[in-house]
């Protein structure tokens, strides 16, 4: 990954999209996350879909880790 570093927080309204660009000398994709005031977008090219898997992976690792924070402070019903 090239160097930046950022943050913003997701909302329930969060939205996703894939932009494929198919150049066929740099074929790449554009995995755009949007918000109300803010867009972040990742270019991955040739050789990054393992990378792409992995923070996919980490994605649902979160939302699982959140989903169990989440349980945790409700407490038994």
């Amino acid at each position: 990954m090239k160097a930046l570093t950022t943050s913003a927080h997701i909302e329930p309204d969060t939205r996703c999209r894939v932009t494929p660009f198919t150049d066929r000398t740099n074929p790449f994709v554009s995995l755009r996350i949007q918000g109300d005031s803010i867009e972040i977008s990742l270019l991955a090219s040739s050789g990054t879909s393992q990378a792409l898997r992995t923070l996919a992976a980490a994605a649902t690792e979160a939302a699982g880790v959140l989903d169990a924070l989440i349980a945790a402070t409700e407490g038994p019903a």
